[in-house]
């Protein structure tokens, strides 16, 4: 390859396409840069709080007599489901009514744990205080 000092024509062609290109590209950036210019961009960004799968049911309204609540009103403590509310229904129409809450630890399935998660949300309604009121009547007549 022999080194001249003057150009081929293929070299002018490619000289005079980067000059052009180059000069194309710095009219681009000015016009960029003035349409720019007095204009401000915010970007804010908010991160979306993750929705519970299963969202906790709300408190019952008022307490819950488990001694004559029907299956829909017991499924409104927490942790109750239709087929726990069902059993709590069969063995208080098999043992009687409830004379405490502890005596729901009886029923299959509830736990201490559930229990706790209901205890403050159910009452004994009259029931207990009636059947204990029987009883000490027929002590008193013996």
């Amino acid at each position: 390859m022999k080194v001249t000092g003057k150009l081929t024509k293929t070299e002018w062609l490619i000289l005079a396409l980067t000059a052009v290109f180059l000069a194309v590209l710095a009219l681009l950036y000015l016009d960029a840069s003035r349409t720019a210019e007095g204009t401000d961009y915010t970007i804010s960004t908010q991160r979306r709080t993750q929705e519970p799968v299963t969202p906790a049911p709300p408190p019952p309204k008022e307490p819950v007599d488990v001694n004559t609540a029907d299956a829909e009103e017991l499924q409104t403590l927490a942790g109750i489901g239709p087929a726990l509310a069902q059993r709590i229904i069969d063995y208080r129409e098999a043992n009687g009514p409830f004379r405490s809450v502890e005596d729901l630890l009886e029923v299959k399935g509830i736990g201490e744990a559930t229990l706790e998660k209901f205890r403050e949300d159910v009452t004994l309604g009259g029931a207990a205080d009636r059947e204990e009121d029987a009883t000490g009547e027929e002590e008193a007549a013996a």
